[in-house]
């Protein structure tokens, strides 16, 4: 899953969150499936960086 479809799942979650009367069941439902969109795009944004590093090595520059 790409990074931007990520984030629009997590906010679509957020929202229910926020706008909806949701039972603790279902509450709790939603957050499981925020936290692990939120550890998907951390995967994401690790797999990102890792690509920027390996292009600005090529380039011949440091990276922190």
């Amino acid at each position: 899953m790409e990074l931007e479809e990520i984030m629009e799942k997590l906010d679509d979650t957020v929202n229910r969150m926020e706008n909806e009367k949701l039972t603790l069941e279902q509450s709790y439902q939603c957050f499981s499936e925020g936290m692990k969109l939120v550890q998907e795009g951390n995967r994401a944004i690790d797999r990102v960086e890792k690509k920027i590093q390996i292009l600005m090595e090529d380039e011949g520059e440091a990276v922190d």
